[in-house]
């Protein structure tokens, strides 16, 4: 598995790339162990303006998750290994939401990045059903590594 950071954001207090590694392993399902992630931290400029490009919404928001689709015209057998997709992380509003829900910010930067990856991977939260299997697995996660249920506020 590789985890590649992009850092286009001023930001001085940022996980480490052993956490990042921990995290995106700890989500990835056993048969996508090995995948290569891209994670990009950026500021609300670019936040905003892929959330609007891809999602039709305003403002920034925590975090967009691109899941990887074979170009068209490309054979499959082109690729090299196993690619999940690209995290779009916005530390400002990452750090915001942190301190407004009173958590510690490692382990809101831990939840972003496993509900990321999660959503790299199918999961949803747009259906209530769906978005109870999600956050089931959410605090599951969370909970192996010492992380409180991030639903309780």
């Amino acid at each position: 598995m590789t985890v590649e950071i992009q850092i286009v954001s001023t930001s001085q207090s940022l996980p480490s790339q052993e956490q990042f590694n921990q995290w995106v392993d700890l989500a990835i399902e056993p048969a996508r162990q090995g995948a290569d992630v891209v994670i990009r931290i950026v500021d609300k400029v670019e936040s905003a303006e892929l959330n609007q490009t891809y999602r039709e919404k305003e403002g920034a928001t925590n975090v967009l998750s691109f899941p990887f689709e074979m170009p068209d015209g490309i054979p499959a057998e082109a690729l090299t290994g196993d690619i999940l997709g690209d995290l779009v992380i916005c530390d400002a509003i990452v750090e915001q939401q942190a301190k407004q829900q009173e958590k510690p910010r490692m382990s809101h930067w831990a939840h972003m990045v496993i509900h990321g990856c999660l959503h790299l991977q199918g999961y949803d939260h747009v259906e209530p059903e769906q978005a109870v299997v999600m956050e089931n697995l959410e605090i599951k996660l969370l909970n192996s590594i010492g992380i409180d249920n991030p639903y309780e506020v």
